[in-house]
């Protein structure tokens, strides 16, 4: 079941899918756009054993800040018990990806759908070093 919700922000949209929170990232994500998706992020990934999935489907633009949206959600939810997995296919984002080994810690899948069959097999969150 979806229960869809309005743009929290222009770079956000929030959903539950499948008893999950969706982080629906939208646009360009920057320094700004980080700055307006933390709030909701840390909500999201505050409640004991969260179950996130982050699709960045609909982005643009990618730089650092996105990737240290990434790093605090999954140290947040591995903190918590939880479980949070990614969806990406965007060809450089993927590239940031695996060169900063994050893909080893995050794997990307292809669609939402890809994301939340991945996470009832997905064992409880550990907290391995970056």
């Amino acid at each position: 079941m979806r229960h869809e919700s309005a743009p929290l922000t222009r770079h956000l949209r929030v959903l539950r899918e499948r008893g999950h929170t969706v982080l629906e990232f939208r646009g360009e994500i920057d320094i700004a756009a980080a700055e307006e998706i933390v709030p909701h992020l840390d909500a999201a990934t505050a409640v004991p054993d969260p179950r996130v999935v982050i699709d960045l489907s609909r982005i643009e633009f990618f730089d650092c800040s996105g990737l240290r949206l990434l790093y605090r959600a999954r140290h947040r939810v591995a903190d918590r018990r939880g479980r949070l997995q990614l969806v990406c296919t965007h060809p450089l984002t993927l590239r940031m990806l695996r060169i900063t080994g994050l893909s080893r810690l995050l794997p990307p899948r292809p669609t939402l759908k890809a994301a939340l069959e991945a996470a009832r097999e997905q064992p409880e969150a550990t907290t391995d070093p970056v």
